[in-house]
């Protein structure tokens, strides 16, 4: 799975900021590997990437 891509607005207007996130410079694998697993989905939000895995439509709802 991909991580994919959001705009702030978006974020905003689906409440992203309630879910677990880290800064856009950390390893994507490292997180999944160590504390999501690699099944999580992820989104990129700004600065921050969110397990949105809770909710997969704000997923689908993101572009590549």
């Amino acid at each position: 799975m991909r991580v994919k891509r959001m705009t702030i607005e978006e974020g905003k207007r689906v409440g992203i900021s309630r879910f677990p996130n880290f800064h856009k410079t950390g390893s994507v694998r490292g997180m999944k590997k160590l504390y999501y697993g690699a099944d999580r989905l992820l989104v990129r939000c700004g600065d921050y990437i969110y397990n949105v895995s809770p909710e997969p439509q704000i997923y689908n709802q993101a572009t590549i």
